[in-house]
């Protein structure tokens, strides 16, 4: 009995020990970038799923650059550990998956945070990463407050480039043939020279403008913006006693400290006016009694 009695113990500690790493599971690691099943009906109508926002994909499109943006609304206190999780999210990626180019916290109290990260990820994740992100912050106590996805054609400024390119080339290559002739005028050469030189300016320049174009089509920006209180943009947080309360109080507090500002500012200058006015009134008193007529003494009969 109590062989079967220990056996049952070892059993329930070696459960107990093997469940705890599964719900002890962080939240980057539950932060998957692949593409999710299709939702059920019961799924897409769950609070979470609301609060990360609609799932729409924009059109795939050759040459076209994307760039998104999220702003999302959180607890004053789960600000910095969702910055934190979406930050080490990207780095499991890898630096060539994903890249983190900007970063801003800021405290203004203990109600008003906010943050920022800026990423460069490689096109195919993007959207998905952001959908992701998304949802950490809605299994955080948060929600999407605003989702942005602009397109750039940029393959139609590639392909332009490099045909004025090509045909630049072939105009730069005909002035210096022409400037290998012998036998030119000096001011006909100095014109050509000029005109290289304006060509090879423009080459350069358009060959910048090519590689950007291309970098761009190479990685997609995607930007999170999180906020709490007042510093979250586009929410208009809905009426209530607590908040209407708090509010108040507030509101109490700041019209007695600015009360107090002006009772001090102007305290001083009370003071002195008092203290002039007294020295006025002696010394008005002062002079009536020095002006004033001695009264005849009665005559004595």
């Amino acid at each position: 009995m109590r062989r079967s009695i220990a056996l049952v113990t070892i059993l329930l500690v070696g459960g107990c020990s093997d469940a705890s790493p599964r719900g002890g599971e962080s939240a980057t690691q539950a932060f998957d970038v692949a593409e999710p099943a299709p939702a059920t009906a019961a799924e897409e109508t769950a609070p979470s799923s609301r609060a990360a926002g609609p799932n729409v994909a924009p059109t795939a499109a050759p040459g076209v650059a994307f760039n998104y943006r999220y702003a999302f609304r959180l607890p004053s206190q789960r600000v910095a550990s969702v910055q934190e999780q979406h930050a080490r999210a990207c780095e499991q990626l890898g630096v060539a998956r994903c890249r983190i180019t900007d970063m801003r916290y800021r405290v203004v109290n203990d109600r008003d945070v906010e943050g920022m990260l800026g990423f460069k990820l490689e096109p195919g994740l993007a959207r998905r990463f952001g959908q992701a992100g998304a949802e950490l912050v809605a299994r955080s106590e948060g929600m999407l407050t605003e989702s942005t996805i602009t397109g750039t054609d940029v393959g139609t400024s590639i392909r332009t480039a490099g045909r004025n390119i090509a045909e630049m080339a072939e105009e730069l290559a005909r002035i210096e043939a022409q400037l290998r002739q012998r036998g030119l005028v000096a001011e006909r050469r100095a014109q050509l020279e000029y005109e290289a030189q304006q060509l090879r300016q423009a080459i350069r320049a358009s060959q910048a403008q090519r590689q950007e174009n291309q970098e761009s089509l190479a990685t997609t920006p995607v930007v999170f913006n999180y906020g709490s209180g007042n510093l979250v943009p586009g929410f208009d947080s809905r009426p209530s006693l607590t908040r209407a309360a708090a509010r108040g109080w507030d509101n109490f507090v700041e019209g007695i400290a600015l009360i107090f500002l002006i009772a001090v500012t102007l305290l001083p200058w009370a003071a002195l006016a008092l203290i002039g006015w007294g020295l006025w009134r002696l010394l008005r008193a002062r002079i009536g009694v020095l002006g004033a007529e001695p009264t005849p003494e009665p005559e004595i009969n």
